[in-house]
């Protein structure tokens, strides 16, 4: 028995091996793990992503001046799944990946019956004795002996259809050898196709795509909102309340963040030189404002402090460049010092947006029952281009925020919110939304859009943290994305 059991270990080991191959070694050879390491760096790009990641097209029409008119939802990241070649590799990986299950089943099994085969090697052993004993002398071959023989060969029936089992897994192999042929001249074709597997051609042309596409998103005038993302938490710092925020106005190279701690009598606001500064909590510079501020609705526009004077309905901005006040303007019949504010309180009557349009004031009066008034402002001047009456009492409100000319309205600022209400500008019509998202800390004290990177700020409860937006947006262009 020992020859038979050495040539079944072989072929375990054998299959060990392949499955081994079909399931790490093959998809890093050929890319299919989908992702590719720079190298000199630990940075890993996705190649292939799931089709929901992708730019979602719902319909396509051509317009009357005979532009391409579509409807899309914009990812976070885009993909090139509909690529030829990567719809290929990952054809391949399917294929590959049911060889490997297949691999697996018959290591397991034949694993299993190995060990069968060796519990009754002994009793083989013993058999072939008993035999050899009764070949010798069959004069001292009894009706007892004969019989024991008989019960030996019955325990040893079972090992029967274990080895009609190690003919059906041969013929599997065989089969499977014949698949690893066809999986390699599928390799081979897909290496011609690539240029001796360029990994860097194929890349380059995923980053030209992933340009446009985002270069056509842009040029976009204004989406509605659809989802928002999980929370991305940046830093746990400071108190219950307060903001951050980053220059709208500014281009992407500039990436410094203001952080005001707390919800009123404050002046200190801390400038960081780079997000990561912010983080970490180093390399910042301090202002001090000459008059401290009230609530958590400041913002950051071209250079400038917008806020809400303490104990008034005095609006200033403040420039960061010459440290002064530039201008500053009373804000007519606007409630103040807790007269209307959120329904978290903290000072919050009047709280300054910024979106594609510009700047806005979102606050209320006694004029309109204490129902949320979005304004346009002139951010020069301060003075008031527009004004509407959205008809939703802001104490009812737990934040709100401005997108692309509309007003969208939590309906609490704790755990289990979500958008409520939404208010349009430019029809000057509302309607009641219901959009989720995670308040992953429970108590949000400002949330706002910031329509150069597209994300929602937020503080909550001590915590700076980031949403991504999805918006629809309607797509016309005159040449091929």
């Amino acid at each position: 028995m020992t020859v038979p059991l050495l040539k079944i270990g072989a072929v375990l080991s054998t299959m060990a091996m392949v499955t081994n191959w079909m399931s790490q070694t093959l998809p890093s050879l050929v890319g299919l793990n989908g992702t590719i390491s720079q190298p000199g760096t630990s940075e890993r790009s996705t190649l292939f992503q799931s089709p929901d990641e992708g730019w979602q097209v719902y319909t396509s029409a051509q317009a009357p001046d005979g532009k391409c008119l579509c409807t899309a939802v914009i990812p976070v990241q885009g993909s090139c799944s509909r690529d030829l070649r990567s719809r290929q590799l990952r054809q391949l990986m399917e294929k590959v990946q049911n060889i490997s299950q297949s691999m697996e089943v018959l290591d397991l099994r034949t694993y299993r019956d190995l060990q069968y085969v060796r519990n009754t090697e002994s009793l083989m052993k013993g058999l072939d004795s008993r035999l050899k004993v009764a070949s010798e002398s069959q004069k001292n071959l009894n009706a007892k002996s004969f019989q024991e023989l008989k019960d030996k060969m019955t325990e040893l029936m079972p090992l029967i259809p274990v080895l009609d089992q190690y003919k059906s897994d041969t013929r599997t192999i065989v089969q499977l050898k014949e698949e690893v042929r066809n999986l390699s001249g599928n390799l081979l074709q897909i290496q011609e196709e690539m240029g001796a597997y360029d990994y860097e051609e194929l890349q380059q042309r995923v980053l030209i795509l992933e340009a446009r596409l985002h270069a056509c998103m842009q040029k976009l005038g204004c989406g509605k909102l659809t989802g928002v993302s999980n929370p991305i938490t940046i830093r746990a710092s400071g108190s219950r309340f307060g903001s951050w925020m980053t220059d709208t106005m500014v281009p992407s190279s500039d990436s410094r963040v203001w952080y005001m701690d707390g919800y009123y009598k404050g002046r200190r606001v801390l400038e960081y030189r780079t997000l990561n500064d912010f983080i970490t909590g180093q390399n910042f510079v301090q202002h001090l404002l000459p008059h401290p501020w009230a609530g958590t609705g400041h913002v950051v526009y071209n250079g400038s402090l917008y806020y809400n004077k303490y104990q008034s309905n005095i609006v200033v901005k403040y420039h960061f460049r010459s440290r002064s006040v530039v201008v500053q303007r009373s804000l007519n019949t606007a409630g103040y010092n807790n007269t209307f504010p959120y329904s978290w309180g903290g000072f919050s009557d009047i709280d300054f947006m910024v979106d594609e349009n510009g700047l806005w004031a979102v606050y209320t009066t006694n004029q309109n029952a204490g129902n949320i008034v979005v304004s346009r402002m002139d951010p020069i001047t301060l003075e008031i281009l527009r004004s509407w009456d959205t008809g939703y009492p802001k104490r009812s409100a737990g934040e709100s925020f401005i997108i692309c000319g509309t007003l969208y309205v939590t309906n609490s600022h704790l755990a289990g919110a979500k958008i409520y209400f939404a208010y349009y500008t430019n029809t000057s019509t509302y309607e009641y939304t219901d959009i989720p998202f995670h308040n992953q800390y429970s108590h949000i004290s400002m949330l706002d859009y910031n329509p150069r990177e597209r994300v929602l700020y937020t503080w909550n409860n001590g915590h700076q943290v980031i949403y991504n937006v999805t918006l629809f947006h309607v797509i016309k262009t005159s040449g091929e994305l």
